[in-house]
């Protein structure tokens, strides 16, 4: 099947009380594994691309890379979404580029220039078939083009949220609950609780909504291990709870961002690679093994944490 939004995907997902993944790519074996995981499990994906990586692998490298996923897997369906989106010239650039979805991330700006932005970005998406995921509230943290302190961030205000979703017409919004973004969310020996309040109030205000949580990655420590014990340093490396994150996939969360996860997998594959076989230098050996593990990782997910494996 051709690519798709995310409309009837977070139907079924809200529906069904599971959320779909997704994916941060960057480059061929990241695409290959998330896709072949979900052709395998039969499960619905998104595939995002950060402003970062289209400054890394040129926009149509990517969209030719989701192409060939689509070509490879017709049985599932895949959407391809711009992942904090800065601007509305970048979200122009991503819809007229092929793109089945956009984020404008506004959310550092004032509540009536947030909407604003977000509106005049939604106006256009939805003139071209595309669909718009906004963001109330701002996460912590440091990811590809995203850098918030804690001082400046703050969870969403539920309060905010039916005037922002009637005035700004969005498809889906992302809300600020305790995620934060990159490898250290919190601090080793704490005991990280997500703000379900926060969460079960903003339900309320907008049923049969789709929310969005980014962030979201678990920073899983047996690769934070692999990637310690052969020469890196990541003290402290700590993420979001898997089983918070299903709870929160039952409630009203139909899309979970996953990326740091996927980063960590391949590098510590290839570090204790190139450990163990310090004579090797052809990429296709050590990327092979790094694309493994990120496919299983990815299963992992789909099936434990956002319940939608079986789903396509």
């Amino acid at each position: 099947m051709p690519l798709v939004t995310t409309t009837e995907m977070f139907k079924k997902a809200y529906d069904g009380g599971y959320a779909i993944g997704a994916f941060n790519v960057n480059n061929m074996e990241i695409v290959q594994a998330i896709t072949e995981a979900c052709r395998e499990e039969k499960a619905p994906v998104i595939l995002q691309v950060s402003k970062g990586a289209r400054a890394y692998a040129n926009h149509t490298y990517l969209v030719k890379l989701v192409e060939a996923a689509v070509i490879e897997c017709p049985e599932i369906p895949v959407a391809l979404h711009l992942d904090h989106g800065d601007s509305f010239e970048t979200c122009k650039s991503c819809i007229d580029g092929g793109f089945t979805s956009v984020m404008i991330d506004a959310s550092s700006k004032p509540f009536a220039e947030n909407i604003e932005i977000t509106r005049k970005v939604v106006e256009y998406a939805h003139d071209h078939g595309v669909v718009v995921e906004a963001e109330l509230g701002a996460l912590a943290g440091v990811e590809d083009e995203v850098n918030v302190s804690a001082e400046d961030s703050h969870y969403t205000r539920p309060e905010e949220v039916e005037e922002f979703v009637a005035k700004t017409g969005c498809d889906s919004l992302a809300i600020a609950i305790g995620t934060s973004h990159g490898a250290y969310k919190f601090k080793p020996g704490t005991n990280p609780q997500l703000r379900f309040d926060i969460l079960e109030e903003v339900s309320k205000k907008l049923p049969n909504f789709p929310i969005v949580l980014h962030g979201s990655s678990s920073v899983p420590q047996e690769y934070v291990k692999m990637v310690n014990e052969n020469g890196g340093k990541m003290p402290g490396a700590i993420g979001v709870p898997e089983e918070q994150l299903r709870h929160a996939a039952e409630l009203s969360v139909c899309k979970i961002n996953i990326d740091s996860d996927l980063r960590l997998a391949m590098t510590g594959t290839i570090r204790k690679f190139f450990n163990e076989h310090p004579d090797k230098f052809d990429p296709r050996e050590y990327l092979k093994p790094a694309r493994a593990n990120i496919k299983e990782l990815v299963r992992h997910k789909l099936v434990d944490v956002l319940g939608c494996a079986g789903k396509a």
